[in-house]
């Protein structure tokens, strides 16, 4: 599939857009290599859990209201829904699959580092400020080692293989992500 985004392409459009891109960027991207999405596609994606909600953020200027923006992440996991899909996977095993359960976790990451941030500002200005600021910091350990035990073990748990199919999904060895096969290369 070579409409697929490449690692190096989805980091160097991360560092270009940092703030977030739009549904509609997203479909004119994967458009733009000749795959078939639509924002309709896109949406049903959102609604079942295996893209984030997007963030909305208000426009500059009068009266323009406010746009929502997905992290640029969303390429990598619509690569790897088409990636499956090729391969015969259905929508449905793919909820229950490890990028359903990437999805919730980094939805419970975000929301705790916007809950860390919005305590580590309170806690300047607290009296007990180092204090504070120390328990925060052995609070935002304790949380990430505790989230990567859960991609782990709910990883394993989510990619035992479907049976009958020849090709089971795995958590790869780049990053977490899941990856086509055994032994396969995932690059597409």
């Amino acid at each position: 599939m070579d409409f697929l985004f490449q690692p190096n392409e989805i980091e160097r459009l991360e560092r270009e857009r940092a703030s977030g891109i739009t549904s509609r960027e997203v479909v004119r991207l994967f458009e733009a290599r000749g795959a078939r999405l639509s924002e309709s596609t896109f949406r049903k994606y959102v609604q079942v859990g295996l893209l984030p909600r997007s963030r909305r953020v208000g426009r500059k200027g009068k009266h323009t209201g406010s746009t929502g923006l997905y992290p640029v992440e969303v390429l990598r996991r619509i690569n790897l829904i088409k990636r499956m899909m090729a391969e015969g996977v259905t929508l449905e095993e793919i909820r229950g699959s490890f990028v359903a359960l990437k999805n919730r976790l980094d939805d419970v990451e975000h929301e705790f580092a916007s809950l860390l941030s919005e305590l580590t500002r309170k806690a300047r200005e607290h009296p007990g400020r180092r204090e504070m600021e120390g328990e925060l910091g052995r609070a935002q350990r304790e949380v990430r080692r505790a989230l990567g035990r859960i991609e782990r073990v709910g990883g394993r748990i989510a990619t035992v293989p479907v049976p009958g199919r020849r090709e089971d999904w795995e958590v790869g060895a780049g990053g977490g992500e899941p990856s086509v096969g055994r032994g396969r290369e995932a690059s597409g």
